[in-house]
């Protein structure tokens, strides 16, 4: 008797046969879509570092449906039979989001199911099971006539001898019928520092999925979590295994006055915060805002210095130099108002000479099209130590003057203008959320910036059902109020649906975190005095933030040939 098997939607009858069932790879940025058909690619090739994460997809489609689909992995034994366990993999199915209106002016965009969050096969703390899900990694079912796909990650150990690992991974579904999906590895002889070297500075999703959560607590949607410090643990930990800076427990960087008008950490907070720097590697630390402490700078010069030496103090306490402490003083200072704003107040701070660098989010120029910013309200040079432009508003020969200086440039990406940067939308290819990092190390930028703690979800009741999005000013297309960007502000999604209480990661994270690691290739050779040979790789792939490659495999290629000239330094090529 052939057995029925449940499926969204209804049910289905699995052939006895499987019918024409594909199984394909690609280690690629990209998206495959729901649409998309097979590809002949059944095996894997993958390159890394050791200390660093690679990903490749496995790709599923059948002209009859195919019940029970779930994916093994394989050990991989490398040089003197050494072996990369499983335990160094983790397995995730792409959930798959429909979307029939586009990012605004994304004029390449078609509809079809964006895979974008990744259903964990296991529960992210060691030792903890995945409980009251409503959506599962495996078994899966997979129906007839379109594209499903499983994402792997592989972490290579620090200890990892230099070599070639295989291996076999299966894809294994009802009725034994088993595809096997041969592995290769490549470990390269360097390793990528435990702390990254680029800044990220995306905010803190446990923080802002607090207040989603209060909400819908209110609405009578659905509880609180019961355990905010082991969310916050959970966020924390995935944001460090993804190379981004998590944000520590604010009472670590709120200076307490004491009798004699001085401020001061207090020890206990110290350690708190050294111990969290130390778990997830943090390389920069966001201080209050300024104006939460003192209310004039210059009425209270005194008070202002004494509070900017409360951090000089931590950070001898920390003894971390190369810790970045910043205070993000303005966002995209657009008005009159603004600029006078930070003219006053980041002047002052600097004048102190403190440790804590003053942050805006604005580019080094004044001329006519600087968001706004008009040549008769001064400039803002003197008020600041990290320029934060726009992907499409960065000018590198006006850029590159501050550097010399002594400032520092970051960069950031916040809603498409219409301009062909790589925008960060779910629509967006994939590569998007790649490219940047490679053309902010070309042009001397130190960090990247984000907005919204990656957990906007605030338009949609549920983002595992809907895409999330945000809704800019203006009009779109079908009388609806406000340009729709598909994704933006989004890049993790709540992981209840999928049996816990914290977040999940998105293919858009797997893809900055390899940029992050790319970047890391470029520090490397940059360090060793051999940023020459560096740039002749990048800028044939990135000749501006508007030109740029569009084949993600010429970004494999290049990160090999990064890999060969870091191999061969000397003496040990590390």
């Amino acid at each position: 008797m052939i057995q029925l098997l449940a499926l969204a939607g209804g049910l289905f009858t699995p052939s006895p046969a499987f019918g024409d069932w594909q199984v394909w790879t690609t280690t690629e940025t990209r998206h495959v879509l729901r649409g998309d058909l097979p590809e002949r690619a059944p095996a894997v090739r993958l390159a890394a570092a050791r200390n660093e994460w690679e990903s490749f997809q496995i790709l599923l489609r059948s002209d009859a449906p195919v019940g029970a689909v779930r994916v093994e992995a394989g050990d991989l034994r490398g040089p003197g039979g050494v072996v990369l366990a499983t335990r160094d993999a983790r397995l995730f199915r792409q959930h798959q989001l429909r979307l029939d209106t586009g990012t605004y002016r994304n004029e390449t965009f078609k509809p079809d199911w964006y895979p974008d969050p990744l259903i964990p096969f296991e529960h992210p703390v060691p030792g903890r099971k995945l409980e009251g899900a409503r959506i599962r990694a495996v078994p899966f079912d997979l129906p007839a006539g379109e594209t499903h796909g499983f994402w792997v990650d592989l972490h290579v150990p620090a200890n990892a001898k230099p070599g070639q690992y295989q291996g076999t991974y299966r894809v294994i579904a009802a009725g034994g019928r088993s595809v096997p999906v041969p592995v290769s590895l490549t470990v390269w002889d360097f390793d990528l520092p435990r702390v990254a070297t680029l800044v990220t500075e995306f905010g803190s999703p446990a923080e802002r999925m607090r207040g989603w959560y209060r909400q819908r607590a209110a609405d009578k949607k659905e509880t609180e979590p019961a355990d905010w410090e082991a969310v916050a643990a959970q966020c924390a930990q995935l944001l460090t295994e993804h190379r981004f800076n998590a944000t520590p427990p604010p009472s670590t960087l709120r200076p307490v006055r004491q009798p004699d008008g001085s401020f001061q950490i207090p020890d206990q907070e110290v350690e708190v915060l050294r111990e969290f720097m130390d778990r997830y590697q943090v390389n920069a630390l966001a201080i209050p805002r300024v104006t939460t402490a003192i209310k004039d700078p210059e009425l209270e010069r005194d008070t202002l210095r004494a509070w900017l030496a409360a951090f000089d103090r931590l950070a001898r306490e920390l003894d971390r130099p190369q810790t970045v402490f910043f205070t993000y003083l303005k966002d995209e200072p657009n008005t009159l108002e603004d600029y006078r704003f930070v003219q006053k107040w980041g002047r002052a701070i600097r004048e102190a000479k403190s440790v804590v660098q003053v942050m805006v989010v604005e580019q080094p120029w004044t001329e006519p099209g600087n968001t706004g910013a008009n040549s008769a309200w001064g400039d803002l040079y003197g008020a600041v130590d990290i320029w934060c432009p726009l992907f499409s508003l960065h000018r590198p020969e006006r850029g590159a003057e501050r550097p010399a200086l002594g400032e520092t440039l970051w960069t950031y990406t916040a809603l498409c203008q219409g301009l062909p940067t790589p925008w960060w939308h779910i629509d967006a290819p994939l590569l998007n959320y790649r490219v940047p990092a490679w053309m902010a190390w070309r042009d001397g930028m130190k960090g990247l910036l984000y907005w919204g703690g990656m957990s906007y979800w605030r338009q949609v009741d549920d983002p595992w059902a809907e895409a999330p999005y945000f809704i800019g000013k203006g009009v779109i297309q079908q009388g609806q109020k406000g340009r729709r960007y598909n994704g933006e502000g989004s890049l993790v999604y709540p992981a209840r649906a999928v049996g816990y209480d914290g977040i999940v990661a998105t293919v858009r994270l797997k893809a900055l975190r390899d940029a992050i690691e790319d970047y890391e290739y470029l520090a490397i050779l940059e360090r060793a005095g051999r940023r020459a040979t560096a740039e002749a790789i990048v800028r044939p792939l990135t000749a501006s933030w508007f030109q740029w490659e569009k084949d993600p495999a010429a970004y494999e290629r290049a990160r090999a040939q990064l890999a060969a000239a870091i191999v061969g330094l000397k003496p040990s090529g590390r």
